[in-house]
């Protein structure tokens, strides 16, 4: 039996506030996962795929705007990272400084601390639907091999695929486009990060 509830991120320091969150979103059918911290944050982006982050602000290693500019500035290719993976912030410093700086930053919505939790579902549930066309545009198939980039997955006759973090990188660049010839310095570019082809004359790893 496969697990299709939403799966939501929550990045908030106060226990009482994100244990408050968890349990209704479970009860409303999502998949809470909680954290307190944007290191905490950046580990589980780097093994879950969440439909949506719960973000606060004030958080104690890092400000929260610095995760939104994190993930907003990932490559989408070789960073495990979603750029158009959909923030709602959560702050109790809301005021009109912090809603335009945290819009420029590349947050989806930005809702004032204290909220009232219907206000907050509506709100999830509106970016969801802004993000389900994105989703299913993002899966790609090419013969019998599909690529689901949002769950960094691979599939060849339904069968699943392991593959490392460049590979899983470099078969989904091919697949973008799988009539296009690429070139050597063009995917060392893209794929490992050189600059230029003589950085690496045997070729990649």
């Amino acid at each position: 039996m496969t697990d299709d509830r939403p799966m939501i991120l929550i990045v908030e320091d106060d226990r009482t506030t994100r244990g408050f969150l968890a349990d209704n979103l479970s009860a409303d059918g999502f998949e809470p996962i909680g954290v307190e911290s944007v290191a905490e944050a950046l580990s589980t982006l780097d093994e879950r795929y969440p439909d949506i982050v719960l973000l606060d602000l004030g958080l104690p290693d890092r400000d929260g705007l610095e995760l939104v500019r994190e993930i907003r500035g990932a490559d989408g290719v070789a960073s495990r990272l979603d750029p158009a993976l959909p923030l709602l912030v959560l702050s109790g410093r809301a005021n009109e400084l912090t809603r335009v700086r945290a819009i420029e930053r590349g947050a989806d919505d930005i809702l004032p601390k204290p909220f009232g939790y219907a206000e907050l579902r509506a709100r999830i549930h509106a970016l969801l639907r802004r993000s389900e066309q994105r989703t299913r545009c993002g899966r790609m198939r090419v013969g019998p091999l599909e690529v689901d980039p949002a769950a960094r997955s691979v599939r060849l006759n339904g069968r699943p695929i392991s593959l490392s973090q460049k590979e899983f990188a470099l078969l989904r660049t091919l697949c973008t486009d799988p009539t296009r010839v690429h070139s050597k310095d063009e995917l060392l570019r893209n794929i490992w990060g050189y600059r230029q082809l003589g950085c690496n004359r045997k070729g990649p790893p």
